[in-house]
Protein backbone atom coordinates (compact mmCIF):
# COMPACT_ATOMS: atom_id res chain seq x y z
CA UNK A 1 0.00 0.00 0.00
CA UNK A 2 1.57 3.57 -0.92
CA UNK A 3 2.71 5.28 2.45
CA UNK A 4 -0.22 7.79 3.91
CA UNK A 5 0.42 11.45 3.22
CA UNK A 6 2.40 13.27 5.94
CA UNK A 7 0.46 16.42 6.84
CA UNK A 8 1.72 19.37 8.73
CA UNK A 9 0.62 20.11 12.46
CA UNK A 10 -1.63 22.63 12.75
CA UNK A 11 -0.38 25.70 14.39
CA UNK A 12 -1.68 29.14 15.34
CA UNK A 13 -2.13 31.22 12.20
CA UNK A 14 -1.40 34.75 14.19
CA UNK A 15 2.74 34.67 14.45
CA UNK A 16 2.51 32.86 11.30
CA UNK A 17 4.16 35.74 9.24
CA UNK A 18 6.16 38.97 10.59
CA UNK A 19 3.88 41.61 12.50
CA UNK A 20 3.44 45.12 12.95
CA UNK A 21 6.04 47.03 13.62
CA UNK A 22 7.94 47.04 10.61
CA UNK A 23 11.15 48.24 9.92
CA UNK A 24 10.42 49.65 6.31
CA UNK A 25 11.97 52.05 5.08
CA UNK A 26 10.04 54.34 2.11
CA UNK A 27 10.80 52.70 -1.48
CA UNK A 28 10.22 54.68 -4.75
CA UNK A 29 7.15 53.73 -6.84
CA UNK A 30 7.02 51.09 -7.98
CA UNK A 31 9.13 49.36 -5.20
CA UNK A 32 11.26 46.14 -5.50
CA UNK A 33 10.73 43.16 -3.43
CA UNK A 34 14.24 42.73 -2.62
CA UNK A 35 14.44 46.09 -0.92
CA UNK A 36 11.60 45.26 1.48
CA UNK A 37 12.52 44.61 4.92
CA UNK A 38 11.10 42.54 6.58
CA UNK A 39 11.17 40.07 3.14
CA UNK A 40 7.67 38.84 1.99
CA UNK A 41 6.87 35.20 2.04
CA UNK A 42 6.20 34.15 -1.30
CA UNK A 43 5.98 30.56 -0.50
CA UNK A 44 9.72 29.49 -1.90
CA UNK A 45 10.04 27.58 1.05
CA UNK A 46 7.05 26.13 1.76
CA UNK A 47 4.65 25.62 -1.13
CA UNK A 48 4.57 21.86 -2.17
CA UNK A 49 2.91 21.04 -5.39
CA UNK A 50 0.36 18.12 -5.83
CA UNK A 51 0.24 18.43 -9.79
CA UNK A 52 -3.66 19.89 -9.72
CA UNK A 53 -2.25 22.51 -12.72
CA UNK A 54 0.10 19.88 -14.72
CA UNK A 55 0.17 20.94 -18.43
CA UNK A 56 -1.62 24.58 -18.34
CA UNK A 57 -0.30 27.48 -19.45
CA UNK A 58 -0.98 30.54 -17.19
CA UNK A 59 -0.71 34.39 -18.01
CA UNK A 60 0.04 36.08 -14.80
CA UNK A 61 0.17 40.28 -14.69
CA UNK A 62 2.33 41.60 -12.16
CA UNK A 63 4.25 38.27 -11.93
CA UNK A 64 7.80 40.06 -10.61
CA UNK A 65 6.68 40.66 -6.81
CA UNK A 66 4.18 40.15 -3.54
CA UNK A 67 0.60 37.42 -4.98
CA UNK A 68 1.85 37.51 -8.82
CA UNK A 69 4.80 35.64 -7.63
CA UNK A 70 3.45 33.84 -5.14
CA UNK A 71 0.93 32.62 -7.69
CA UNK A 72 3.71 32.01 -10.33
CA UNK A 73 5.47 29.89 -7.66
CA UNK A 74 2.30 27.68 -6.77
CA UNK A 75 1.52 27.37 -10.42
CA UNK A 76 4.91 26.12 -11.67
CA UNK A 77 5.01 23.70 -8.78
CA UNK A 78 1.08 22.21 -9.43
CA UNK A 79 2.78 21.85 -13.25
CA UNK A 80 2.06 24.88 -14.97
CA UNK A 81 4.29 26.96 -17.94
CA UNK A 82 3.71 30.57 -16.92
CA UNK A 83 4.39 34.02 -18.62
CA UNK A 84 4.53 37.07 -16.48
CA UNK A 85 4.39 40.78 -17.17
CA UNK A 86 6.06 43.62 -15.02
CA UNK A 87 7.39 47.12 -15.59
CA UNK A 88 10.92 47.17 -16.91
CA UNK A 89 12.11 48.82 -13.25
CA UNK A 90 11.07 44.94 -11.76
CA UNK A 91 13.22 43.53 -13.57
CA UNK A 92 15.68 42.43 -10.73
CA UNK A 93 12.51 40.97 -9.11
CA UNK A 94 11.37 39.38 -12.11
CA UNK A 95 14.33 37.37 -12.49
CA UNK A 96 13.91 36.19 -9.08
CA UNK A 97 10.62 34.70 -9.92
CA UNK A 98 11.84 33.45 -13.20
CA UNK A 99 15.00 31.67 -11.04
CA UNK A 100 11.72 29.77 -8.56
CA UNK A 101 9.79 28.86 -11.51
CA UNK A 102 12.96 27.15 -13.63
CA UNK A 103 14.17 25.30 -10.64
CA UNK A 104 10.39 23.91 -10.07
CA UNK A 105 11.13 22.55 -13.91
CA UNK A 106 8.92 24.92 -15.40
CA UNK A 107 9.18 26.97 -18.22
CA UNK A 108 9.09 30.95 -17.92
CA UNK A 109 8.90 33.47 -20.12
CA UNK A 110 9.58 37.09 -18.70
CA UNK A 111 8.01 39.70 -21.03
CA UNK A 112 8.76 43.90 -19.20
CA UNK A 113 6.19 46.50 -20.16
CA UNK A 114 3.28 48.41 -19.40
CA UNK A 115 0.16 47.12 -19.06
CA UNK A 116 -1.46 50.49 -19.75
CA UNK A 117 -1.15 50.26 -23.29
CA UNK A 118 -3.49 48.52 -25.12
CA UNK A 119 -1.35 46.97 -27.68
CA UNK A 120 1.04 45.61 -24.89
CA UNK A 121 -2.03 43.59 -23.39
CA UNK A 122 -2.82 42.59 -26.63
CA UNK A 123 0.64 41.06 -27.40
CA UNK A 124 0.70 39.60 -23.91
CA UNK A 125 -1.62 37.60 -24.87
CA UNK A 126 -0.74 36.73 -28.14
CA UNK A 127 2.75 35.77 -26.29
CA UNK A 128 1.49 33.32 -24.59
CA UNK A 129 -0.79 31.22 -27.22
CA UNK A 130 2.82 31.55 -29.61
CA UNK A 131 5.71 30.62 -26.81
CA UNK A 132 3.84 28.44 -24.63
CA UNK A 133 1.63 26.81 -26.64
CA UNK A 134 -1.50 27.83 -25.05
CA UNK A 135 -3.29 29.46 -22.41
CA UNK A 136 -5.44 28.25 -19.97
CA UNK A 137 -5.47 30.16 -17.33
CA UNK A 138 -5.30 33.80 -16.99
CA UNK A 139 -4.48 35.73 -13.67
CA UNK A 140 -5.25 39.60 -13.82
CA UNK A 141 -3.44 40.75 -10.81
CA UNK A 142 -1.36 44.10 -11.58
CA UNK A 143 -2.42 47.20 -10.01
CA UNK A 144 -1.18 50.65 -9.03
CA UNK A 145 -1.89 52.96 -5.93
CA UNK A 146 -1.95 56.54 -4.82
CA UNK A 147 -2.60 57.75 -1.40
CA UNK A 148 -3.35 60.82 -0.27
CA UNK A 149 -4.90 62.61 2.71
CA UNK A 150 -7.87 64.79 0.83
CA UNK A 151 -9.95 64.48 -2.33
CA UNK A 152 -8.31 67.46 -4.00
CA UNK A 153 -5.16 66.38 -4.40
CA UNK A 154 -5.34 63.32 -6.50
CA UNK A 155 -4.69 64.12 -10.15
CA UNK A 156 -6.52 63.25 -13.05
CA UNK A 157 -3.16 61.75 -14.44
CA UNK A 158 -3.37 59.26 -10.72
CA UNK A 159 -6.67 58.71 -11.53
CA UNK A 160 -6.28 57.56 -15.37
CA UNK A 161 -3.20 55.68 -14.28
CA UNK A 162 -5.01 53.64 -11.78
CA UNK A 163 -7.95 52.72 -13.76
CA UNK A 164 -5.85 52.13 -16.98
CA UNK A 165 -3.73 49.65 -14.67
CA UNK A 166 -6.15 48.65 -12.76
CA UNK A 167 -9.40 48.27 -15.07
CA UNK A 168 -8.77 48.51 -18.72
CA UNK A 169 -5.72 46.53 -18.92
CA UNK A 170 -8.09 43.72 -17.19
CA UNK A 171 -10.32 44.46 -20.48
CA UNK A 172 -8.07 44.33 -22.63
CA UNK A 173 -6.17 40.94 -22.23
CA UNK A 174 -9.59 39.37 -20.89
CA UNK A 175 -10.97 40.96 -25.06
CA UNK A 176 -7.88 38.92 -26.46
CA UNK A 177 -7.60 36.20 -24.42
CA UNK A 178 -11.39 34.58 -23.95
CA UNK A 179 -12.54 33.72 -27.27
CA UNK A 180 -9.16 31.94 -27.97
CA UNK A 181 -9.46 29.91 -24.88
CA UNK A 182 -10.84 26.18 -24.57
CA UNK A 183 -13.27 24.98 -22.38
CA UNK A 184 -11.90 24.07 -19.03
CA UNK A 185 -10.36 27.38 -19.27
CA UNK A 186 -10.23 30.24 -16.34
CA UNK A 187 -9.81 33.77 -15.60
CA UNK A 188 -8.81 34.99 -12.34
CA UNK A 189 -8.83 38.33 -11.19
CA UNK A 190 -7.36 40.23 -8.05
CA UNK A 191 -10.08 42.50 -6.41
CA UNK A 192 -9.64 43.89 -2.69
CA UNK A 193 -11.24 44.63 0.54
CA UNK A 194 -11.22 47.97 -0.54
CA UNK A 195 -14.20 47.07 -3.20
CA UNK A 196 -16.25 46.98 0.06
CA UNK A 197 -15.13 48.52 2.73
CA UNK A 198 -12.72 51.94 0.58
CA UNK A 199 -10.31 53.66 2.48
CA UNK A 200 -10.58 57.37 2.29
CA UNK A 201 -6.67 57.93 0.87
CA UNK A 202 -7.03 55.35 -1.43
CA UNK A 203 -10.25 57.58 -3.96
CA UNK A 204 -8.76 56.22 -7.21
CA UNK A 205 -7.73 52.58 -6.49
CA UNK A 206 -10.75 51.79 -4.44
CA UNK A 207 -13.53 52.72 -7.42
CA UNK A 208 -11.29 50.07 -10.03
CA UNK A 209 -11.38 47.08 -7.05
CA UNK A 210 -15.07 47.68 -7.34
CA UNK A 211 -15.30 47.79 -10.77
CA UNK A 212 -13.16 44.71 -10.88
CA UNK A 213 -16.07 42.96 -8.97
CA UNK A 214 -18.76 43.83 -10.83
CA UNK A 215 -16.73 42.86 -14.19
CA UNK A 216 -15.80 39.90 -12.95
CA UNK A 217 -19.61 38.80 -12.50
CA UNK A 218 -20.80 40.16 -15.89
CA UNK A 219 -17.91 38.02 -17.68
CA UNK A 220 -18.40 35.23 -15.68
CA UNK A 221 -21.98 34.67 -17.44
CA UNK A 222 -20.55 35.50 -20.94
CA UNK A 223 -17.44 33.27 -20.70
CA UNK A 224 -19.65 30.67 -19.12
CA UNK A 225 -20.83 30.07 -23.14
CA UNK A 226 -17.97 28.23 -23.80
CA UNK A 227 -16.85 26.96 -20.54
CA UNK A 228 -14.34 29.20 -19.12
CA UNK A 229 -14.38 29.83 -15.34
CA UNK A 230 -14.01 33.76 -13.95
CA UNK A 231 -13.76 34.66 -10.86
CA UNK A 232 -11.72 36.75 -8.20
CA UNK A 233 -9.98 36.79 -5.29
CA UNK A 234 -10.18 40.49 -2.80
CA UNK A 235 -7.28 39.93 -0.25
CA UNK A 236 -7.44 42.35 2.96
CA UNK A 237 -3.60 43.85 3.59
CA UNK A 238 -0.64 42.30 1.89
CA UNK A 239 2.40 42.88 2.70
CA UNK A 240 4.12 43.53 -1.13
CA UNK A 241 6.45 46.47 -2.71
CA UNK A 242 3.25 48.29 -3.02
CA UNK A 243 2.78 48.74 0.70
CA UNK A 244 5.81 50.80 1.46
CA UNK A 245 6.15 52.33 -2.30
CA UNK A 246 2.38 54.14 -1.95
CA UNK A 247 1.67 54.34 1.40
CA UNK A 248 2.63 57.13 4.47
CA UNK A 249 5.56 55.58 6.65
CA UNK A 250 3.75 55.64 9.73
CA UNK A 251 0.55 53.39 8.31
CA UNK A 252 3.40 50.85 6.30
CA UNK A 253 5.17 50.18 10.46
CA UNK A 254 1.52 49.42 11.08
CA UNK A 255 0.11 47.59 8.27
CA UNK A 256 -2.36 44.95 9.46
CA UNK A 257 -2.31 45.34 13.02
CA UNK A 258 -6.13 45.96 12.46
CA UNK A 259 -6.65 42.83 10.98
CA UNK A 260 -7.93 39.68 14.00
CA UNK A 261 -4.60 38.19 13.45
CA UNK A 262 -2.74 41.37 14.16
CA UNK A 263 -0.85 41.78 11.05
CA UNK A 264 -0.49 41.26 7.08
CA UNK A 265 -1.17 38.58 4.34
CA UNK A 266 2.03 36.69 3.05
CA UNK A 267 1.67 36.28 -0.60
CA UNK A 268 2.08 32.98 -0.28
CA UNK A 269 -1.49 32.98 2.30
CA UNK A 270 -2.86 33.40 -0.73
CA UNK A 271 -1.93 31.61 -3.72
CA UNK A 272 -3.35 28.55 -2.67
CA UNK A 273 -6.96 30.21 -3.29
CA UNK A 274 -5.90 31.45 -6.98
CA UNK A 275 -4.75 27.53 -7.28
CA UNK A 276 -8.04 26.10 -6.32
CA UNK A 277 -9.77 28.66 -8.21
CA UNK A 278 -7.54 27.53 -11.26
CA UNK A 279 -7.65 23.60 -10.77
CA UNK A 280 -10.22 21.41 -11.93
CA UNK A 281 -11.35 21.20 -8.23
CA UNK A 282 -13.13 24.71 -8.45
CA UNK A 283 -15.36 23.40 -11.67
CA UNK A 284 -18.63 24.36 -10.46
CA UNK A 285 -17.59 27.71 -9.24
CA UNK A 286 -17.71 30.85 -11.33
CA UNK A 287 -18.67 34.35 -10.69
CA UNK A 288 -17.44 34.40 -7.27
CA UNK A 289 -15.67 36.52 -5.32
CA UNK A 290 -12.84 34.89 -2.89
CA UNK A 291 -11.91 37.19 0.12
CA UNK A 292 -9.16 36.95 2.33
CA UNK A 293 -8.85 39.88 4.47
CA UNK A 294 -7.74 38.79 8.07
CA UNK A 295 -11.35 38.36 9.70
CA UNK A 296 -12.83 41.50 8.26
CA UNK A 297 -15.99 40.47 7.31
CA UNK A 298 -17.43 43.60 4.33
CA UNK A 299 -19.09 40.97 2.20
Amino acid sequence: MPEPLQHPTPTDPRPAGPRPEYPQAPLAPPGLDADMTPQADHGETSYRGLGRLQGRKALITGGDSGIGRAVAIAFAREGADVLISYLPEEERDARETCRWVEEAGRRIVPVPGDIQHEDHCQQLVARAFDELGGLDIVVNNAAYQVTHDDLASFTTEELDRSFRTNVYAMFWICRAALPRMQAGSVILNTASIQAYDPSPNLLTYSPTKAAIVNFTKGLSQVAMEQGVRVNAVAPGPVWTPLIPSTMPEEKVRSFGAHTSFGRAAQPAELAPLYVFLASNEARFVTGEVYGATGGQTPF
